[in-house]
């Protein structure tokens, strides 16, 4: 009479081909491309295989994991989730559990049945430990790519490479895309980073995250609006300022808003009193002051320019009133015109260049634009 573990080792073929019959009945299972299916057949097999083998001395603890899961290729673990090897071995198992009372000998029914569920409870172990290890793997791949892409789009080095290499990390086609830059928290970043990353997946957007120029950049996409996302950001950021850079249509041009944003972190310590979040284009002074050539140039388009080829003296009149301390009347005496006068051409420059010089904010970014205006000049 044969033994029971005799009974299963004769029957394991027939067994592993019952059994992936049955997750025919699994839809996701189904969807997997042939060569996937086949591979989770190997995995079949050799778990039946190796229960066989434990099964001949079952005394000794059973270690499922190095010849089970080593017959299944590593990118398996991407297509096929942890939950759904669960599903696996629970297919796998009833089509034991329904053997028994024909693969056991007589009177060791119960005896299987145990042997069963005890093999079953550490392939279930080995399978976590399994995906574990691949997530951790998989993890620092993911990180080292994406430390490469936020490289490229600092160095303004985007290819076709760095968008495929977005693409692996889950990078899609947002209709926009933005990069905020904040001051690098004390203690270490990388869970920081990591619950960053968290709350742009809850809340439908993709991030790539990086360190660059001494603080934290976020380059950031999604749909709907693009504010109401920077607000949902910010607030996951640690606190101190924020910076965000103008808004761009995908990842490609993403480079000079990245740009745009460290530039303006290293500039927003000069107003203490910023917004959280400022626009880098707020800090178009500040960065003016620190040598920021592209801010120097977008003042002189923005402010001077405008004003200058404007005429009717309102280039002359913003001079005179900042450099009288603001005041209506000083600068009309010195430009000898009535103070409405004054105040009427103080109307227009809001108007054109959209500063109000009587707000010292407004006033301070338009004597930088003066000063560089009067040095272009020269």
């Amino acid at each position: 009479m044969l033994s029971t573990w005799q009974r299963v080792r004769k029957a394991s073929s027939r067994l592993s081909t019952e059994a992936v019959q049955q997750m025919d009945a699994l839809p996701w299972f189904v969807s997997l491309p042939p060569a996937q299916r086949a591979d989770v057949g190997l995995v079949v097999q050799a778990g039946i295989g190796a229960f066989t083998s434990w099964l001949h001395n079952a005394s000794t603890a059973p270690a499922p994991a190095p010849d089970v899961f080593g017959a299944a290729p590593r990118e398996l673990t991407r297509a096929v989730s942890l939950k759904q090897t669960v599903q696996l071995i629970r297919v796998v198992v009833g089509v034991l559990e329904t053997q028994v009372p024909s693969l056991a000998e007589p009177g060791g029914e119960q005896e299987l049945r145990e042997a069963v569920l005890r093999y079953s409870r550490e392939i279930a172990f080995a399978a976590a430990e399994v995906y574990a290890t691949a997530a951790e793997a998989r993890g620092a791949w993911d990180a080292r790519i994406e430390a490469g892409v936020v490289e490229a789009l600092v160095r303004d080095q985007v290819g076709d490479l760095t968008l495929s290499r977005a693409g692996s990390l889950g990078w899609g086609r947002p209709s926009w895309v933005t990069a905020l830059a904040a001051l690098a928290p004390s203690g270490p970043v990388e869970p920081r980073l990591e619950d960053l990353r968290g709350h742009a997946r809850h809340s439908g957007l993709v991030v790539l995250t990086g360190e660059a120029a001494g603080g934290l950049l976020v380059v950031v996409g999604g749909e709907g609006k693009p504010e109401v996302a920077v607000a949902q950001l910010t607030a996951a950021l640690p606190e101190g300022p924020v910076v965000v850079g103008p808004v761009v249509d995908d990842l490609a041009a993403a480079a000079a808003c990245v740009k745009e944003a460290l530039a303006a972190l290293a500039a927003v310590a000069a107003w203490p009193n910023a917004p959280r979040p400022v626009p880098a284009s707020d800090l178009l002074a500040e960065r003016a002051v620190l040598g920021d050539l592209s801010a120097r140039t977008r003042l002189l388009e923005k402010v001077h320019g405008p004003l200058a080829a404007a005429g009717g003296d309102l280039l002359m009149t913003a001079g005179a009133f900042l450099d009288t301390g603001c005041s209506l009347e000083g600068t009309a005496r010195v430009l000898y015109v009535h103070a409405n006068t004054v105040r009427y051409r103080l109307r227009k420059i809001a108007e054109l260049v959209g500063l109000d010089l009587m707000a010292p904010r407004d006033a301070q970014v338009m004597r930088v634009s003066l000063v560089i205006g009067r040095t272009q000049q020269l």
